[in-house]
């Protein structure tokens, strides 16, 4: 059985969903699934790093990890197993991305500067963003060293994302990226989180530190009507 998770944040004006262990990031399903022809699927080459490229013509393989475009001829998509995967659509000027956000992006702003792009770029207006951020690993079971808590409370500011008890911290990535992207200008009321944890559930999603470093990939797609 595929395992689908459909946001309802974006209504229906784009096909956009993430992936569980089936079909994970299997492009040629992936094809299928969105209707699209495999060649017409772009994905990043991921590096944890805090670039976005903005699809605006035909483009090969390009170090970042987040896409903006706002062609309707292509699905673009992001390929995690316990990070944060991100998509984004802004209806008022037709523009979509996706953001891999593990916890370097995150502390990076790798979010912040998709939503940046949109704006320089396709003169987005924040507040017509719309964001689902997919399942990933939770704070239950994403135990962190300070320094990595440190660096993440840096780039979002205080908050309740984070938690510890003596030399231990945890650290609750979404809604990091939840607080960066409202720092940004999008409303609260436009932003939805997957309750999904992918440790939690070894079945249904790929883990990377369930699995202790070796697992599949899963992925969030999206594409404009």
């Amino acid at each position: 059985m595929k395992q689908l998770v459909h946001p309802d944040i974006f209504g229906g004006r784009v096909i956009a969903f993430f992936t569980g262990k089936n079909p994970g990031a299997d492009l040629s399903e992936i094809s299928r699934l969105a209707g699209i022809a495999e060649k017409h699927i772009y994905m990043p080459v991921q590096k944890h790093t805090d670039k976005v490229v903005v699809l605006d013509a035909v483009a090969g393989p390009v170090i970042a990890d987040a896409v903006i475009t706002n062609r309707k001829d292509i699905l673009i998509g992001v390929q995690v197993a316990d990070c944060v995967p991100v998509l984004l659509y802004d209806g008022a000027r037709g523009v979509i991305g996706a953001v891999h956000a593990g916890w370097r992006g995150t502390a990076s702003g790798i979010l912040k500067n998709a939503i940046r792009e949109c704006a320089g770029r396709f003169r987005s207006n924040p507040e017509d963003i719309r964001i689902a951020i997919g399942p990933s690993i939770k704070t239950c079971c994403y135990e962190v060293d300070p320094d990595v808590a440190r660096a993440v409370e840096k780039a979002t500011g205080p908050g309740d994302y984070i938690s510890h008890k003596g030399s231990k911290y945890h650290i609750d990535l979404p809604k990091a990226n939840r607080i960066q992207a409202i720092s940004e200008g999008v409303k609260k009321e436009n932003i939805s989180i997957s309750e999904d944890c992918t440790f939690c559930n070894p079945d249904k999603y790929c883990s990377y530190r369930y699995s202790k470093g070796t697992t599949c990939r899963q992925g969030g797609f999206i594409r404009m009507l």
